[in-house]
This record gives structure tokens, C-alpha cells and sequence, in this order.
């Protein structure tokens, strides 16, 4: 389940595209589909990296990929082992709401990106996420620990005082939505719960088969109830460059 669109992204030949917490690697492998892309995906939990590396070597193998490179590697956002402007592509997607220093982590994200480039970030949005909390008092730590609920206008403030500006944003994956809320109701932790059980084997054959009713009522039905929010920013480019050009 992809929750960045690369359609708006431009992605160029040759561009070195960097995916922070990159779990299991869904968007890495987006990336690597990228022509002449080279991939890169971070984490620090080594059976998603396990996992990330699998599904990169079945791309290889059936040939689905851009012609580029993937690498992987165990970093913290925190401290991540890159270059000043080494990056021309940031995803960074259901990342931000698990970190305490979240802040921290967006100085070391715009850090690594160039002048110019794009950084893709979701989180999930809040008024879904809010009644999952109070559906549940052990959602945020059964789900990987969600410290926190982003508002829309509080994030995009947090990552434009680090130098870059907003150019697009949109919600996803609405029908995602209520799965989360059954599954607060009933009880995060619980695995015995049919119904939820039923609505998680839609979602696989949906995710799976992508049938065109389902893509319409999902994009129908994301303004109002997506699960994700999904910005779009580019870093803006620094005094000292312009004045050289």
C-alpha cells in the first residue's frame, strides 16, 4: 500500500531517492521502479529490513524496477549517515507520529535534501486518528507506539520553519478508516475478531486486485475520511546559492 503519489513528484533519471522508515518497504520499492532511480531505504528495525529485502530481490527477479540501484540500511532519523543536500527525493511516510523528538527529526530530514527537492510526508490525519484514541486507550501503543496526533496546520508550520514550502498535500486510503475503528472497538491487541478479521481480508484483495469501484469510492470518499495525510514540499533554495547564480 503505497500512501505517496510519485505521479507528482517529477522523479528524474539518475536521482538518488532516500525513504525514511521504510518498514517493509513499500515505498523503497515504488522508488526503485523510478528509471535509473537508486533506492534507499532506512529503518531501524532489522526484520522490516529483512522483509524490505526480500520484496526488492522479488522486484529483480520479475524484472520490475527502473534500471537503477536499491540499498537499505539500519539508521536512526535522528542522526542519519548522509551528506548536507546529498538527497534529491525525501519520503518519509507514517514516520513522525512515533518519534518524541519529532522536531529533530525534520532538521535531519530537510538536511539531507537538496536545494530544490522534494519531500513527501505523511502522517495520519487527525480527526480519524483522534477517535481511534478514544475508541481505545491502547491503540497508540499497540499500533507502534503513535505519540502523538498531527493537525494539518501545526506539521506543515513545523516543517516550513526548517525551509521548505508547501506546493501540494491530499488524504488517502478512506477505506482503510473504519477497519481502524472496528479494530479499536473490539480491541486493538484481539486477533479473534471476525469482523475485523473479514474487513483486513477485503482490504488484502483490495490492495491486491485494485479493482476500479473500489479505487473510485476510496478517491470519493478520501477529502472526508482518508486516514493519511499526505504532504508535498520542496526545499527552498538557499540565499548563498541564488546569490552565486
Amino acid at each position: 500500500m503505497v500512501t505517496v503519489d510519485f505521479n507528482r513528484l517529477a522523479v528524474k533519471p539518475g536521482y538518488k531517492i532516500l525513504d525514511i522508515g521504510c518498514g517493509s518497504g513499500r515505498h523503497t520499492s515504488a522508488a526503485y521502479r523510478c528509471r535509473e532511480a537508486a533506492a534507499i531505504g532506512v529503518d531501524l528495525n532489522f526484520d522490516d529490513l529483512h522483509a524490505a529485502r526480500d520484496r526488492l530481490r522479488l522486484h529483480d527477479r520479475l524484472g520490475e524496477h527502473g534500471g537503477g540501484l536499491w540499498a537499505l540500511a539500519s539508521a536512526n532519523v535522528l542522526d542519519l549517515p548522509f551528506k548536507d543536500k546529498s538527497v534529491d527525493l525525501v519520503i518519509c511516510s507514517e514516520v513522525l507520529e512515533h518519534i518524541s523528538a519529532y522536531r529533530a527529526a525534520i532538521r535531519e530530514i530537510i538536511r539531507v535534501l537538496r536545494p530544490g527537492g522534494n519531500l513527501a510526508v505523511s502522517v495520519p490525519r487527525y480527526w480519524p486518528e483522534r477517535i481511534c484514541w478514544l475508541l481505545s486507550p491502547k491503540y497508540a501503543d499497540s499500533n507502534g507506539g503513535h505519540v502523538r496526533i498531527f493537525k494539518q496546520k501545526s506539521l506543515v508550520s513545523d516543517l516550513t520553519a526548517h525551509g521548505v514550502s508547501l506546493w501540494a498535500y491530499h488524504f488517502a486510503h478512506s477505506l482503510h478508516t473504519p477497519f481502524w475503528w472496528l479494530k479499536c472497538l473490539v480491541g486493538p491487541d484481539r486477533s479473534d475478531a471476525s469482523a475485523v478479521n473479514l474487513y483486513h481480508r477485503f482490504l488484502t484483495w483490495d490492495i491486491l486486485k485494485q479493482p476500479r469501484i473500489t479505487r473510485w469510492l476510496d478517491q470519493l470518499l478520501n477529502p472526508l475520511m482518508g486516514k493519511s495525510l499526505v504532504l508535498y514540499l520542496k526545499k527552498n533554495v538557499e540565499v548563498g546559492m541564488r546569490n552565486a547564480e
